[in-house]
């Protein structure tokens, strides 16, 4: 549940609020050499000024699908090439761009509680099943059972107060 929640504050860290940063990029996956890899495995992703970021690209043949792959990250960016470095201007924030923000950030945190949920699953079939092995009593799985949900919620009440503090630093003007 933990991973999940570090998850989600990395990617929130590549939501940048209108200035270029290097973390913006790196959620992103591109098709490489028949499979997918993250970006920072096919380029090198710099930051030469603040509203700009630029990918080094080091195969010439994956330029088009990193530029594909930036394209199509939901992130709003529209990626420009010059050989084999990548220009990804960063626009400025205005309203239309800050709700496509929070609906990423959004996105996000609700991918960070489908995955604490489905740790909470695991752990419950495990005691489900240590239960009809007989390694624990019934009162044992109930009290282990509200541990779990007890820590399911608190985990999910920290990513609801993530997405809260983003909201409000995307939305701050």
């Amino acid at each position: 549940m933990d991973g999940a929640l570090d998850a989600l504050h990395k990617e929130f860290a590549g939501l940048r609020t209108g200035r270029a940063s290097a973390s913006l990029l790196e959620p992103i996956t591109v098709e490489a050499y028949g499979a997918r890899m993250p970006i920072t495995q096919v380029g090198t992703i710099n930051v030469p000024e603040p509203r700009l970021i630029t990918v080094q690209v080091w195969d010439r043949t994956m330029v088009k699908a990193v530029e594909k792959a930036i394209r199509e990250s939901g992130l709003g960016l529209n990626p420009m090439t010059e050989g084999q470095t990548i220009r990804v201007p960063i626009p400025e924030l205005n309203q239309e761009r800050r709700q496509e923000l929070a609906k990423v950030a959004a996105k996000y945190s609700e991918q960070a509680r489908v995955a604490v949920r489905n740790v909470r699953r695991d752990g419950m079939d495990m005691l489900k099943k240590k239960e009809k092995a007989g390694e624990i009593s019934q009162d044992e799985h109930k009290g282990l059972a509200d541990k779990v949900q007890a820590m399911t919620d608190a985990h999910i009440k920290k990513i609801d107060e993530a997405l809260a503090a983003k909201d409000k630093e995307i939305t701050q003007v």
